[in-house]
């Protein structure tokens, strides 16, 4: 565990028991009924006085050439994630992240600038086992710090409960502070 987050963190639930002498993931949980996205809609509104448009992988098309452009827009925002390793190819992304059953290409937000694909949020249905799965949220470099990512989120966690799925999870790497922070922000738990 990084000295940061225990600095910024306090509360984190790793930063005790078997946590400290080793290197875990902080389990997060959303309860979707109970979320108010009111409380971000000022986030919201100053994205799109910004020009930044949310859309889904749905609406873009659900297409060879769009899975191209997610692909590498994850391969970049994830290259900031502590102990990430290498990124998948594009061919295990595909058969990792879109041919299997839990893929929805309505549950995949990008955010666009212009033209320019800059963020996105990803959940996969598991439905059927009670929760959606928040696979992966990122916003490029240049456009981090303006509320994107919020914004993105409250956008899946609205199509979840329009889904009347009442749980997100999500896990993350423990020095992953800010992704950690903005889930706390929205009102993510600890789920272990």
């Amino acid at each position: 565990m990084s000295w940061r987050l225990a600095q910024l963190l306090p509360e984190a639930p790793f930063n005790s028991g078997p946590c400290q002498q080793r290197r875990c993931s902080a389990h997060l949980a959303l309860d979707v009924e109970r979320f108010d996205p009111g409380a971000f809609a000022d986030v919201i509104d100053r994205c799109r006085r910004r020009g930044i448009v949310l859309t889904t992988i749905a609406e873009l098309g659900d297409s060879e050439p769009n899975h191209r452009r997610l692909y590498e827009l994850n391969r970049t925002c994830s290259a900031d994630i502590p102990g990430r390793g290498e990124f998948y190819t594009y061919a295990e992304y595909r058969a990792e992240r879109i041919e299997v059953d839990t893929y929805d290409p309505s549950m995949v937000v990008i955010a666009l600038s212009g033209g320019e694909w800059v963020g996105m949020s990803a959940a996969s249905d598991h439905g059927p086992e009670g929760y959606f799965f928040n696979e992966m949220t990122g916003v490029v470099r240049a456009y981090r710090h303006r509320g994107i990512a919020i914004a993105m989120k409250v956008m899946v966690i609205e199509k979840v409960r329009a889904h009347g799925v009442p749980s997100i999870r999500t896990f993350h790497h423990p020095d992953n502070v800010a992704p950690i922070a903005l889930n706390w922000r929205l009102g993510y738990v600890d789920a272990d």
